[in-house]
C-alpha cells in the first residue's frame, strides 16, 4: 500500500511498520517511554505488534530523519473502527508534533481501509493527554470503564486501578473548535473533593496538576483522585451526560442531553 499523504511538521515522517527487525525497533521504543524495568509488562508484548502488522492491523512510526522516535499499534474492531491500543513518543521528540502527526496517520489509515472511526483509551486522570484528545483532536467520551485492563505492571500504571474513558474519532471528523472555561456546577473541585451537583444542565469535573508525579511522591493522594473521578465523572456519564470538552485549565465539561 502506498505510504498515506498527512500533514506533519517539517522533519517528521510517519510510515506503516512492517517486517521483524522495524517492530524490534519499536518494542524497545515503547518500552524506554514506558520505563519497563525487567520482569515488567511491556507496554504491548512483541508478538502482538508482530501480528497485527501481519493480519492486517495498524502499526505505525513515527521518524525525524532515520531515527524512530514514535510508535502507535491498533486492531480493527467488530464495530468498523480501528481500535489503538497503545501509542507512545519518545522524551526526545516531545512537544514537536509527532504524537499528533502520528493520530492522523491512524486516522487517515482507518479511512482508507474503510473504516468509520478510531478508537482508544486514556487514562481520565491524566490531565496533557485529556486535553490532547479532547480539545486538540476533538476525540468524544462514549464510556468511563472502571478498572479496565485489571491491575497493570508496566512501568507507569503500576499500582491502583486502571480506569479508563472510551474515546472514538471519527475518520471523517472536522478539527474541533477551541475551548474556553464556562459556568457550571462543579462535580469534582479542584482539591478533588466530590460534590453533590443533582441534575444541574452544566458540570464541571476537576483533574490533578500532575497525576503522575503525584503517584510517585503520594500514591493515597492520587488513589483519592481516582476514586473522586470515578464517582464524580463516572456516575456523571452513566446518568445521560456527555463530555462536551476539556479545558486548558484542566476542567471536563460536561452537558445533560442535547445542553451545549
Amino acid at each position: 500500500m502506498a505510504e498515506l499523504l498527512i500533514s506533519a511538521p517539517a522533519g517528521v515522517t510517519i510510515r506503516s511498520l512492517h517486517g521483524t527487525r522495524a517492530l524490534q525497533c519499536a518494542d524497545r521504543l515503547l518500552r524506554g517511554v514506558w520505563g519497563t524495568r525487567r520482569g515488567d509488562d511491556p507496554p504491548i508484548p512483541l508478538d502482538l505488534l508482530c501480528a497485527f502488522a501481519h493480519t492486517g492491523g495498524y502499526v505505525g512510526g513515527a521518524f525525524i530523519g532515520e531515527e524512530l522516535v514514535g510508535v502507535a499499534a491498533g486492531f480493527r474492531a467488530a464495530d468498523r473502527s480501528l481500535h489503538s491500543h497503545v501509542a507512545g513518543v519518545a522524551a526526545g521528540a516531545r512537544g514537536r508534533g509527532v504524537g499528533r502527526a502520528l493520530k492522523e496517520h491512524q486516522r487517515a489509515w482507518a479511512a482508507e481501509q474503510g473504516l468509520a472511526a478510531v478508537s482508544w483509551t486514556f487514562d481520565p486522570l491524566v490531565r496533557r493527554n485529556a486535553f490532547f484528545n479532547l480539545a486538540r483532536l476533538g476525540a468524544r467520551v462514549d464510556a468511563y470503564l472502571p478498572d479496565f485492563y485489571g491491575p497493570m505492571t508496566d512501568g507507569i500504571n503500576d499500582g491502583g486501578p486502571s480506569d479508563r474513558l472510551y474515546v472514538t474519532w471519527p475518520t471523517d471528523a472536522a478539527a474541533p473548535p477551541p475551548l474556553s472555561d464556562h459556568d457550571g456546577v462543579v462535580v469534582v473541585d479542584e482539591a478533588g473533593t466530590v460534590r453533590e451537583a443533582g441534575d444541574a444542565p452544566l458540570l464541571l469535573c476537576a483533574t490533578p496538576a500532575d497525576v503522575e508525579s503525584m503517584r510517585a511522591a503520594d500514591p493515597a493522594a492520587a488513589g483519592r483522585w481516582r476514586a473522586a473521578l470515578e464517582r464524580g465523572l463516572g456516575d456523571a456519564l452513566g446518568r445521560g451526560y456527555r463530555v462536551t470538552g476539556f479545558t486548558r485549565s484542566g476542567w471536563y465539561l460536561l452537558a445533560r442531553g442535547g445542553a451545549a
